[in-house]
């Protein structure tokens, strides 16, 4: 009896040391992914304790080789080309893992709430515009998607359930629509592949997609501690930096993609200290400051309670742009619904998304991408007279009545406004309001602009006052 135990214990040791013959990967280094083109890309994953690991690309037929820790991790990095593929890449740790399949091209990350997570298939009841048309033409073997499934933690994870799929009608019906339409649209620009890591929660606020060390600023904020017992969820600070991006922090990726804000609506001052470090605080993870991150105001909607502090939670939104370097805000004034917060065109936010991208983290000239941004008033004849930044060419409401505006003396008391494009100024004006103090545009919950510069993209909503 004393010896079948004994061979019991020696056949389970040898089946337990069996798991890890064979190097085991994070899901997000797999089969079908794309390597962030002419770079040093991480990759990494664990093995036996101790054991040397040899990593082999098929695009330079290069070796490289790191030897596993305490805990089996390791981690190489390797030199990306330029954009192409298929490639396959072996690991050996005494027994050959290969990865086949893998491209090298452009890869950036996309998070927020429901905004962004929303699929080309909708969300009951809530349509996308035109998303059977574009799921109809998903089909290209060089954009692949990657999709984090919901998940919260109180402490950092290393590893996620989501793979990565080749774009096709039925992978791209349950991705985000922004994202998906904006992979499509930079893959047919560029002519590269593209790969688009989704890792999105819908009604989550900001806390909980910052890491410990970006909240430590901020003493207000309860944030879990080791072995806290408390149970992890959706809102609370850190969770779902913990699941939902701490397992794919470090990808090579050329930056971000954020659309999230309404969940912080009801208390908007600080919106933008926070964004600031969130930022700060995913490039020191990826050790990279010059990451772009590229963002979108929320969209007019009838806010209900917390209808007052949303044009707050916009301002500060736009705030932010300079105090994150390599930012840029894309403006949806006119892309709201009064009572869907979910609004159903999708293509426009990825298209503006696109501008920046194309403009400005890839150096394209000729496209426009920064909104014009309100910067100065000057009264006169009982009239203001403003000026706006990146109006080269002037203005157009697309030959509507421009709508949106208000102007208030000192009483505070706002009238709608008259109002007249003068070559590259607005002109507003109102009889009841003989000696004007303060306008403002679109600073309401719902208040949709009409107002853009002549390349399409629409005045930022803005005040001149601070009541």
């Amino acid at each position: 009896m004393f010896r079948k135990q004994i061979l019991f214990v020696f056949f389970v040791q040898l089946f337990a040391l069996s798991l890890f013959a064979k190097v085991k990967l994070p899901s997000v280094i797999n089969n079908n992914m794309v390597l962030q083109q002419q770079s040093s890309v991480p990759l990494w994953g664990k093995a036996s304790v101790n054991k040397t690991v040899s990593v082999s690309t098929s695009w330079d037929r290069k070796s490289y080789k790191a030897v596993s820790g305490k805990n089996g991790g390791w981690r190489v990095n390797v030199t990306t080309p330029s954009a192409g593929g298929p490639y396959t890449i072996t690991f050996d740790d005494g027994e050959k893992l290969q990865l086949k399949n893998v491209l090298i091209g452009e890869v950036w990350l996309i998070s927020g709430q429901s905004t962004m997570v929303m699929p080309l298939k909708g969300y009951p009841n809530q349509p996308t515009l035109d998303g059977n048309d574009i799921a109809a033409n998903a089909a290209n073997s060089r954009i692949r998607l990657f999709r984090l499934q919901r998940a919260v933690s109180n402490v950092p994870l290393d590893d996620c359930t989501a793979s990565w799929e080749v774009a096709s009608p039925e992978s791209a019906v349950d991705f985000s629509a922004i994202g998906f339409q904006f992979a499509q649209q930079l893959q047919r620009i560029l002519n590269v592949p593209i790969g688009v890591i989704e890792s999105d929660w819908g009604g989550t606020r900001i806390e909980p997609w910052m890491d410990q060390a970006s909240l430590s600023s901020f003493p207000e904020i309860k944030i879990p501690q080791e072995n806290d017992t408390t149970k992890a969820g959706p809102n609370r600070p850190t969770c779902l930096f913990n699941a939902m991006i701490a397992p794919v922090t470090g990808y090579g990726i050329k930056g971000f993609l954020w659309y999230q804000g309404e969940s912080n609506g009801g208390k908007p001052t600080g919106y933008d200290k926070l964004m600031a470090a969130m930022v700060n605080g995913w490039r020191k993870l990826w050790s990279r400051d010059t990451l772009s991150f590229y963002y979108v105001q929320i969209a007019p909607f009838s806010y209900g309670s917390t209808r007052d502090s949303i044009p707050v939670l916009r301002e500060m939104q736009q705030k932010a742009q300079s105090q994150i370097p390599y930012s840029g805000m894309v403006v949806s004034i006119d892309a709201g619904n009064e009572f869907t917060i979910h609004p159903e065109n999708k293509t426009i936010i990825s298209k503006r998304l696109l501008y920046w991208v194309l403009g400005d983290a890839y150096h394209q000239k000729g496209i426009a991408y920064e909104s014009p941004y309100y910067q100065s008033m000057e009264i006169k004849d009982g009239s203001a007279i403003l000026s706006f930044t990146n109006t080269p060419n002037g203005f157009t409401s697309w030959d509507k009545k421009i709508e949106g505006f208000e102007i208030a003396g000192r009483d505070k008391y706002f009238y709608p406004a008259d109002v007249k494009i003068t070559g590259t100024h607005i002109k507003v004006h109102n009889d009841k309001v003989s000696h004007p103090v303060s306008v403002r545009y679109g600073f309401k919950d719902f208040a949709p602009g009409n107002l853009y510069n002549t390349d399409g993209l629409p005045v930022a909503p803005f005040r001149t006052d601070d009541w």
